[in-house]
């Protein structure tokens, strides 16, 4: 499941990604834009998409497809 984090401060919030980057991004903006105060604020879960990913899972299957082209291209010489 994807979750995005928001300020319970101010507007900011965090991209998609898993549990775990989303805190890590909100513990780094309290840290640098509100420090001394304890994050807070909501989790949201994406629920059009529950498996996420994002663009990391896209990047990794363009990665695997700009290789096998590679590997293709090389063989037909």
């Amino acid at each position: 499941m994807a979750y995005r984090y928001r300020c319970g401060e101010c507007g900011f919030k965090t991209s998609w990604g898993t549990e775990s980057q989303g805190e890590r991004a909100q513990i780094a903006h309290y840290t640098d834009r509100h420090p001394g105060l304890h994050p807070g604020g909501i989790v949201e879960a994406n629920t059009k998409n529950p498996e996420g990913g994002g663009c990391l899972s896209c990047l990794g299957i363009l990665a695997v497809l700009f290789l096998l082209f590679v590997l293709a291209a090389s063989c037909n010489r």
